[in-house]
């Protein structure tokens, strides 16, 4: 049944709006601002104004502290509702565009942001130079959803019921040692050579020590003497030499002074997808990009393969 708008009762700006909810979302002006791109003194007189406009308090200051007041928790459910309908037009309207210009967003771990993704980039711009590629590197899966992103590498299957998806490959990978830690600790030959060697921990030592220890490695929380959330600096840790670290081999492979460890006895595997929203298909400038992309992950992994054959054939 279609609803009559009364137009007369919808009098107030959408930018203020936005505002409130984002500072109600993030939980500061400051943090607000980040996330719209707008400077705290904007922000803030867009909130000031729609407390106006509305003739009511959504936030209560104590100190630093934004408290949403009541009228605030009570406008929040109806102001989720029309920002999700916001979102949900973007995506509809970026859906319908033809053009080969403008920006693209990308979505992936900080491991395949940094080593995959700026060659992929260099041929993307060859061939469409009006495309702006913005990569979002990242370990947490990005809301496409909510326009996080248009396009998003992922290592698991995809659940949402409303993506777009393509599995690209199987992937796999394993421990890595430095040079300097090989030379410092002996040859690694078999899986209880790892007992007593130090490992470079990853943001859940728990899960990563679990998944270790169910392909027969035999450590424990004591082998792990560092650690970091971040896969860039896991990898650097590996790299300089202070301890035993994980990646794939693709990606690995492409360090000489790294060598992968056991890579016969200790092997994980891991699915790698391609997904984008569904509005988003018919999006020309998203769908060259997501094609392209899908080609370029599978070349890259079939190059380093080969690189690597040679190399050990060498």
């Amino acid at each position: 049944m279609h609803i009559r708008m009364n137009w007369q009762a919808v009098d107030f700006d959408w930018n203020q709006v936005r505002a409130f909810l984002a500072t109600l979302e993030e939980g500061s002006l400051s943090a607000a601002a980040r996330a719209l791109g707008l400077t705290q003194p904007t922000l803030g007189r867009q909130v000031a104004a729609l407390e106006a406009h509305l003739n009511v308090t959504l936030f209560e200051r104590a100190g630093r502290q934004l408290i949403p007041t009541t009228a605030a928790l009570e406008l929040a459910e109806h102001v989720r509702a029309m920002g999700a309908a916001a979102t949900r037009l973007s995506l509809v309207a970026a859906g319908q565009s033809q053009t080969l210009e403008g920006q693209v967003k990308i979505s992936a771990t900080e491991m395949y942001s940094a080593y995959v993704l700026p060659g992929f980039l260099a041929v993307l711009r060859t061939t469409y130079p009006g495309i702006h590629v913005e990569i979002l590197g990242t370990n947490s899966l990005s809301d496409l959803r909510q326009r996080e992103a248009d396009i998003a590498v992922r290592n698991a299957d995809p659940k949402e019921p409303d993506l777009i998806a393509r599995r690209i490959r199987m992937d796999n990978g394993g421990l890595f040692a430095s040079e300097s830690f090989l030379e410092a600790h002996g040859h690694i030959r078999r899986l209880s050579d790892l007992a007593d060697l130090p490992f470079i921990g990853l943001a859940n030592p728990n899960e990563y020590l679990e998944a270790l220890q169910a392909k027969g490695v035999p450590a424990t929380l004591e082998n792990f003497k560092a650690a970091s959330g971040n896969h860039l600096v896991h990898w650097e840790m590996v790299r300089s030499g202070l301890g035993l670290g994980v990646n794939s081999w693709d990606v690995g492979g492409l360090f000489p002074e790294v060598r992968p460890v056991l890579k016969d006895k200790l092997e994980f595997e891991f699915p790698i997808w391609l997904v984008a929203p569904q509005e988003l298909r018919t999006s020309r400038r998203v769908r060259v990009v997501y094609d392209a992309l899908a080609d370029y992950i599978k070349a890259f992994t079939n190059s380093q393969k080969t690189a690597r054959d040679v190399s050990n054939s060498a």
